[in-house]
């Protein structure tokens, strides 16, 4: 993972709380009136910004960088 913090978007916080809490893809597209491919987008876009490979190293990252509190 990289050392500096990234700049996220509004939305992509927003996919990045949900995904760390533990929703599906499909929950995180319903409550954010988005389709699965745009929130699969945007998790692509935050692993690239971010430096993780997987959804776990993106739960790990927004823990670790007060995104979601200790789970």
């Amino acid at each position: 993972m990289r050392d500096a913090t990234p700049n996220l978007t509004g939305r992509e916080t927003q996919v990045l709380r949900l995904l760390s809490t533990g929703d599906t893809v499909s929950s995180i597209a319903r409550q954010l009136s988005l389709s699965p491919h745009t929130v699969d987008t945007y998790i692509r876009r935050l692993r690239t910004k971010t430096g993780t490979v997987n959804r776990t190293q993106l739960t790990v990252f927004a823990v670790q960088n007060g995104y979601v509190g200790t789970l």
